[in-house]
Order: C-alpha cells, then sequence, then structure tokens
C-alpha cells in the first residue's frame, strides 16, 4: 500500500462507527493500525411485537461522546486529527425538522418488520422497484419507514409537504448535527439502500418518490463516498467530515475487495455477505440484492449481496434472552465440545428470514429436540444455523456468474475459532479473517485518506488489510450434505408456519 506520509507522520483518522447497538469511535494511524477505541452501548426499544426503534438523542449523544475520547487518545499521544470518516446501520430511518434538528419519531431500525403489510399493498410494482434499485420490497428498506411516519405521526405529512422535514439515514442524522444543520447529505451506498435511489443513474428517482409518496425536498444531497461532507466544529479544532459508507460497504473496502468476484461476510448483529462485481450493474435475479459497492473519484462500482437479519444477535439471545452462556465467548468452547451427531437444527428466524428466503412473517424455531437435547446442544446449533445460512447465500450468487472461493469475513462472530472453521467446513470454501477485525471502521478511515490525500484510490486500499488466518475446509462431504439437507427442511416447515401466522 503505497501511503504519503510527507505532510505529518503523526497523523490520524477517526471512525464514526454508529452500529445497531452501539456508537463507536476508532483512531488509526498514517498506517492504519488502530490506536484507540472508544465505545457506547444505548438502549434498544421493542414497543410492539416486530418493531425496533432507537431513540435519535441517544445515537447522537454517544456518537458525541466517543469521537471526543478518540480525540483526546490522539491528542495524548501526539496524533493530529483532520479528517473523520462515517460509516453506519444502513436503511435505519429518521425524519427531523429542518429548523430545529428535533427528531419527529424515534429512529425506525433497520430490522423493524412495521410496514410488511404496506410492502405486500405494493408488490405489483416490485418488478419496477427492483429494476431501478435492485432491492425487493421488504420492511428493511427506508421507503416504507418514511411513509409510514409520515401517515402516522399527526400533521407529519404536511409539514414534509410544506419543506419542513427532512429524512436521513444515520449518516444524513450526524452529518447534519455535526455540522448544526450546514448540511443535509448522503454517499451513494447509503442512498443505494433505501429504495428511493435509482443505482442505474445514480440519482434519486421521480416514479420511486411517487410510489412510496415521499416529497423529494426531504432528500439528502448524494456524494461519493470519499468526498467534502462538510466541516464540523463542535469539537476542539475543526474536523473534515471526507468518508461515509454504510457499514457493509464500508468493510468490503476495508477488507480490500476492491476486484470483480472478491467477496466478504460480516457477522455483527446479522450477516451481510457481498461480492464486488465491478462496474456493470447486472439486476441479480436468485433473490439477492444488487447494490452500490462504493463511488470513488467518479467511478461506481456494484456489488451484490445477501442479508441475513440475525446472526451475531443469535448468540446475545443465547446469552441475554435465555442465559444458556455467560459471555458470547463461552460459545467456542461449548460447541467444540459438543458431538457432531447432536442431531438439533435451529433456524433464528426471530425478525423474518432474509436472502434468499424474504419471509418477514417467519419467526425462530428449534426441531430435532429430544430428551438428550442439552443446553449446548443449542449453543451449538445456533452457531451452525450462521453458517447454514451464509451457505445459503454463496448458492445463490453461484447460481449466476460468481463462482466465490474464498470469503473473507469479519465482525464479532469470526474471533471464534470454531466458528470459522465450522464455515469453512459448511461452504466447502476457504475462509481468511483479517489481521483488523474492525473493517466497517477500517473502510470508514481508508475513505477519509483517499479525499485527504494521502491515498491515491482503489489500488492503494486492496492491500490495506493482510490475513491473519486462514481456514481450510476439512471433514466428510457426505456429512455436509446431509446437514445441509436438514437445514433446507427446517427451513421449509418455518416457511409453511409463517404462512399461516
Amino acid at each position: 500500500m503505497s501511503i504519503n506520509t510527507a505532510t505529518n507522520p503523526a497523523t490520524g483518522y477517526i471512525a464514526i462507527d454508529q452500529g445497531t447497538t452501539s456508537s463507536r469511535a476508532i483512531l488509526f494511524d498514517v498506517h492504519f493500525a488502530i490506536i484507540h477505541i472508544a465505545q457506547q452501548p444505548f438502549d434498544q426499544h421493542y414497543p410492539k411485537n416486530g418493531w425496533v426503534e432507537h431513540d435519535p438523542e441517544a445515537i447522537w449523544q454517544t456518537v458525541q461522546a466517543v469521537t471526543q475520547e478518540a480525540l483526546s487518545a490522539a491528542h495524548s499521544k501526539g496524533m493530529q486529527v483532520k479528517h473523520i470518516g462515517i460509516v453506519n446501520q444502513r436503511e435505519t430511518t429518521l425524519v427531523w425538522h429542518r429548523e430545529t434538528g428535533k427528531c419527529v419519531y424515534p429512529a425506525i431500525v433497520w430490522q423493524d418488520r412495521r410496514t410488511r403489510d404496506i410492502c405486500k399493498g405494493l408488490k405489483p410494482h416490485e418488478q419496477m422497484v427492483q429494476s431501478k434499485t435492485g432491492l425487493r420490497l421488504d420492511p428493511y428498506f427506508s421507503a416504507t419507514k418514511i411513509s409510514w411516519i409520515l401517515d402516522n405521526l399527526p400533521g407529519a405529512r404536511e409539514q414534509a409537504e410544506q419543506g419542513e422535514l427532512l429524512f436521513g439515514t444515520v449518516d444524513s442524522f450526524l452529518i447534519w448535527r455535526l455540522t448544526e444543520g450546514r448540511v443535509h447529505a448522503t454517499d451513494v451506498t447509503n442512498a443505494s439502500r433505501t429504495c428511493l435511489f435509482n443505482i442505474n443513474t445514480t440519482n434519486w428517482d421521480p416514479a420511486l418518490l411517487s410510489l412510496f409518496n415521499v416529497p423529494a425536498s426531504m432528500l439528502p444531497t448524494v456524494k461519493d463516498c470519499a468526498d467534502d461532507f462538510g466541516i464540523t466544529t463542535h469539537f476542539d479544532a475543526p474536523l473534515h467530515i471526507s468518508g461515509v459508507a454504510g457499514d457493509q460497504q464500508a468493510a468490503l473496502i476495508g477488507q480490500g475487495c476492491v476486484q470483480p468476484g472478491n467477496v466478504k461476510a460480516t457477522y455483527g448483529t446479522g450477516c451481510f455477505a457481498l461480492v464486488n462485481t465491478g462496474t456493470q450493474c447486472d439486476i441479480n435475479q436468485h433473490n439477492l440484492l444488487t447494490t452500490l459497492a462504493y463511488r470513488i473519484k467518479g467511478q461506481t462500482h456494484y456489488a451484490v449481496e445477501g442479508s441475513i437479519f440475525i446472526a451475531g444477535a443469535a448468540v446475545q439471545w443465547l446469552r441475554d434472552g435465555i442465559q444458556l452462556i455467560t459471555h458470547a465467548a463461552d460459545s467456542e468452547q461449548i460447541a467444540s465440545d459438543v458431538d457432531d451427531e447432536h442431531g438439533l437444527v435451529v433456524v433464528p428466524a426471530f425478525t423474518g428470514l432474509g436472502a434468499p428466503y424474504w419471509e418477514p412473517s417467519a419467526r425462530g424455531a428449534i426441531f430435532g429436540i429430544s430428551r438428550a437435547t442439552t443446553a449446548a446442544h443449542i449453543v451449538r446449533a445456533t452457531l451452525e444455523s450462521v453458517c447454514y445460512q451464509t451457505n445459503d447465500l454463496l448458492e445463490a450468487m453461484s447460481s449466476g456468474d460468481i463462482r466465490p472461493s474464498v470469503l473473507k469475513v469479519d465482525g464479532g462472530m469470526v474471533t471464534n475459532s470454531w466458528f470459522c472453521q465450522h464455515l469453512a467446513n459448511i461452504l466447502n470454501t476457504q475462509v481468511v479473517r483479517p489481521v483488523v477485525m474492525e473493517t466497517t471502521a477500517l473502510g470508514a478511515a481508508l475513505l477519509a485518506a483517499i479525499q485527504a490525500g494521502q491515498l491515491s484510490g482503489l489500488d492503494a486500499i486492496q492491500n490495506a488489510n493482510p490475513t491473519e488466518c486462514t481456514f481450510n475446509p476439512e471433514g466428510n462431504d457426505e456429512q455436509r450434505q446431509q446437514r445441509l439437507a436438514q437445514w433446507k427442511q427446517a427451513v421449509s416447515a418455518t416457511l409453511l408456519m409463517a404462512q399461516h401466522a
């Protein structure tokens, strides 16, 4: 990686990583090694079955706190920070007053299912939506969330039509707050997850705005991922907001997946597998999503994405929900101690099934319980379920011209080496874990460095994150196929139950 350090070798970058369960700020040095991580969790709110909300002020307060901590860490080490990047949970929807910056309603989180009936009512338009956006009609995306807020909050639609309300995903909300209302902007990756953005023309689409009944005056300006998003004077010294991307696209960049065919999977709350498909926009026809991977210096790259709603959240459920483990890390030893032939299958469809099934009504199920079933069996089967879901995604990717031979992985779950090895076994694919596990934040820092002129562009980030460990597939293919068949039978039964929900 060619780095220009002529200006100041003590330069640092801060990546604001605003996620589903916490806000973090990570300080990187000029060589993109992690110097400091500041993190603050915030509460999740579940007002009704299938509803998930965040307090926008909690997001804002935690972002301010962690950014200040990261800046203080930089100052204590003699590092100078002039540029920051933002990476964020995608699709989460906020609507706020143009004048005050106050949100009219809590943030509706990407996991939220409340607009399921709206999506069903729009099904006759799904082909048009997919051809323009690469997405599906699903509550996952932002457009129906905006419509719901405008139609269910008294006076909101009238205010929106009069230009008094603004919409943004979390990045836009943070940019607005950080610049004290001077900049209302987003980047192409976040825009491409709204169902309002035409990924062929890379513009907001009038037909989509009409379909979802969203006033154009609410929308942010769309910029490149490495761009000028304004200056924040919210802290001790001015900071340029120089890089922005949705979390999964940022992880693609942080993994150096900048060549067509490169594939990564991030295991956070959910699991998101993306394959870089290059500069041509070809809408995927195998129940996966087509999305913008990034746009840097005016050059747009696309990706095919498979989304699993529950991955790390299943481990959190084991720990906090049914309290089968005390710490997430305990799952590694427990799983390795369980016999391979335990016979249990967990389908963690707590908030519906994502790709390639797209069934928001599905709910979690456990199959194969007997008198011999123990807590350890449930722990292992839960980890296995994430491997099976990943296989579903790679099978769908392989249905086209994409043949992934190596999967780059990151996220909290992949610190579990048993999980990584089992993933390689189930996929029959090499799994690669990087040195820098904070790939989403690294992606934002790399984007900021490109805008700052330290990095020249895509070629400079291809090898930014070297390999820490490689897991090669092991085991019997007959056993692998048997386990996958059991998984598919369990999913079929879960989908059947969903039809009667």
